[in-house]
């Protein structure tokens, strides 16, 4: 079972109690640990969360950085309880363009975590979807490689830095009200689910996690077949 969640609604949610979108920021990295820790009891293996996209990169030069420091703040926060908690963390998405100091917090991190077990965690930073598909087509037409559905994938597990082909997404929640994928794993969500909610995400709970997979739960998935053949 692999979900996904675009995290959204964190500056929203600041500039609703008069405060900096940073702050927004903040709490809503705190929301992390309380999904991550309850996505294995309602049959979640692999989560992904949207934290940084490439398109992030036009907001204002403080935001930014304030984001990128949290973001690091938070992998070295964090290591030690995923490391007890039996969480793999994977980071997808390009590295080139973010500081060196954070890419050594990733590396670390990874390295830390890579023997855990109850679930993996993927943060996409710096990720688009959109840029990871021509890598790989790009690669593919440089090495003179004719590929399909599952070397497609390989590849992109590759070209995000992980060292599986990347699995497809069952459920795709985007907190926040919108309702678009903005660039989020268009490749592994051909036959994902979606939900939307308007709660916020410094507001999302492991509830609101519960009422999504029941909602989940009772879709009807044909993945181009009829019922009878599902």
């Amino acid at each position: 079972m692999h979900v996904a969640i675009i995290m959204d609604g964190n500056g929203r949610w600041a500039r609703a109690r008069r405060r900096p979108r940073e702050w927004g920021h903040r709490q809503g990295a705190k929301a992390i640990r309380a999904i991550v820790e309850s996505a294995p009891d309602v049959g979640i293996d692999v989560l992904t969360l949207y934290a940084f996209s490439a398109d992030n990169w036009k907001r204002p030069d403080a935001e930014v950085r304030g984001l990128l420091r949290l973001f690091r703040r938070y992998l070295r926060a964090e290591t030690p309880s995923m490391v007890e908690d039996g969480v793999r963390l994977q980071v997808i998405g390009r590295r080139d363009r973010l500081p060196a100091d954070l890419v050594r917090a990733i590396r670390t991190s990874e390295e830390a975590t890579r023997h855990g077990s109850r679930i993996t965690l993927r943060l996409a930073v710096d990720y688009s979807a959109r840029d990871a598909m021509v890598r790989v087509a790009r690669v593919a037409a440089e090495s003179g490689t004719v590929v399909d559905e599952a070397s497609f994938a390989e590849l992109m597990g590759q070209i995000l830095n992980t060292d599986d082909a990347v699995p497809d997404v069952d459920l795709l929640i985007r907190s926040g009200g919108e309702q678009r994928l903005s660039d989020f794993l268009l490749w592994e969500c051909a036959y994902a689910e979606l939900y939307f909610t308007s709660r916020m995400w410094p507001d999302f709970r492991p509830e609101d996690l519960r009422e999504a997979m029941r909602v989940f739960a009772a879709r009807d998935r044909r993945f181009g077949m009829v019922a009878e053949a599902v």
